[in-house]
């Protein structure tokens, strides 16, 4: 969505639940964040020095990113090239 507009962009992904998992891995977290609708899921290292919301913050515009790729591709819009790496 467009901030302030409350427009829905072309590129919007429609996330109504996103699920998270946090593992700690000494100075760094893992987190990974699933769309269960789709089953897609991404992975984000970050410092463990950054607050959760901001963690869930990059790990839901990762996950945005992929789903808008995927998208694509399945649209035929996508950019050509290796396909295979975008999990």
């Amino acid at each position: 969505m467009d901030k302030g507009s409350g427009v829905a962009t072309q590129d919007d992904v429609y996330l109504p639940e996103v699920l998270f998992e946090f593992q700690p891995k000494g100075r760094y977290v893992r987190v990974t964040a699933i769309d269960p609708r789709t089953g897609i899921e991404v992975v984000s290292i970050c410092d463990a020095r950054y607050s959760q919301s901001m963690v869930k913050n990059l790990a839901v515009r990762k996950l945005r990113y992929v789903l808008r790729k995927r998208r694509a591709q399945i649209l035929g819009t996508g950019r050509p090239g290796r396909t295979d790496l975008l999990a």
